[in-house]
């Protein structure tokens, strides 16, 4: 039963953004922001991993570019999301927290210090690339 209400969640989740994608791409005062966001994992498995990087990158606007192995043991594996139109990074972290807990709820409850994982409202700069250049001041 829940494999059925996650699809439907995420069936209404890409109709949502690619509407917003349409709606931004109308719009010339619409930013295009490409920024890259590495996910501290909650899930570990190999299946729950799958589906968790496919439905991000069926979802418009995002992609799942891969996996990065923790740098110490106990630490947690990232995943590293590029999202076309940036925004604010402790948005997108916590959209993708609350993805990975609508996938697996079992994972509600750990925190790896990100938004949407626990009480953290910001995410440290080791977390995100912005690969667009500066406008000059």
């Amino acid at each position: 039963m829940h494999a059925i209400t996650y699809v439907l969640w995420l069936i209404k989740e890409i109709f949502a953004a690619g509407f917003g994608v349409v709606a931004k791409a109308f719009n010339p005062a619409t930013g295009f922001k490409p920024v890259i966001v590495y996910y501290p994992l909650r899930l570990t498995s190999d299946r729950d991993l799958f589906w968790f990087s496919t439905s991000i990158t069926a979802t418009p606007s995002t992609l799942a570019l891969g996996f990065r192995e923790p740098a110490e043991p106990g630490e947690p594996r990232l995943l590293i999301v590029q999202d076309a139109f940036g925004g604010d990074p402790a948005d997108i972290i916590a959209g993708l927290a609350d993805m990975e807990e609508r996938l697996q709820p079992k994972v509600k409850g750990i925190d790896h210090g990100v938004p949407g994982q626990g009480p953290a409202t910001a995410v440290s700069e080791g977390y995100v690339i912005d690969y667009l250049p500066k406008e000059p001041k």
